[in-house]
């Protein structure tokens, strides 16, 4: 696989309905995202000095991040809904290749900025709430 686009790098946010439809949130220049994973350390007087971890024992987390110029899309409305009524719902973040990763998540920050001769700008974050599940394309 080669070098992916940056702009084919996208945040989509689902429907809500049943057979779940996504959109792409609108307006969107930047975007990013961190899979975190604790460690649950188990060193002790008996590891020679040299810290010990347990597999797959910590919390698992996506982060996700973006922003870019405001538009007034049903996408961005919608996550600007969502965001202040803090709830939980599903988006997906999509590769140009067509990987992506699904789950659930919630906005934990909207912020909106504006300068004199710039346009309304906005970035978001979100957090992960549950699995979240990487499909190849």
């Amino acid at each position: 696989m080669g070098a992916e686009k940056g702009r084919a790098f996208v945040l989509k946010v689902g429907d809500g309905a049943t057979a779940e439809a996504f959109s792409t949130v609108g307006g969107m220049r930047s975007t990013s995202m961190r899979i975190n994973g604790e460690v649950v350390d188990v060193s002790d007087k008996d590891s020679a000095g040299w810290r010990e971890l347990i597999a797959n024992a910590g919390l698992r987390s996506v982060s996700v991040s973006g922003s870019g110029v405001f538009k007034d899309t049903a996408s961005e409305l919608s996550v600007q809904t969502k965001a202040l009524n803090q709830t939980i719902d599903t988006y997906q973040i999509v590769f140009e290749s067509g990987d992506k990763f699904t789950g659930e998540f919630q906005v934990t920050s909207l912020e909106f900025s504006g300068d004199h001769q710039n346009a309304r700008l906005y970035s978001i974050s979100l957090e992960s709430s549950g699995a979240v599940t990487f499909t190849a394309a």
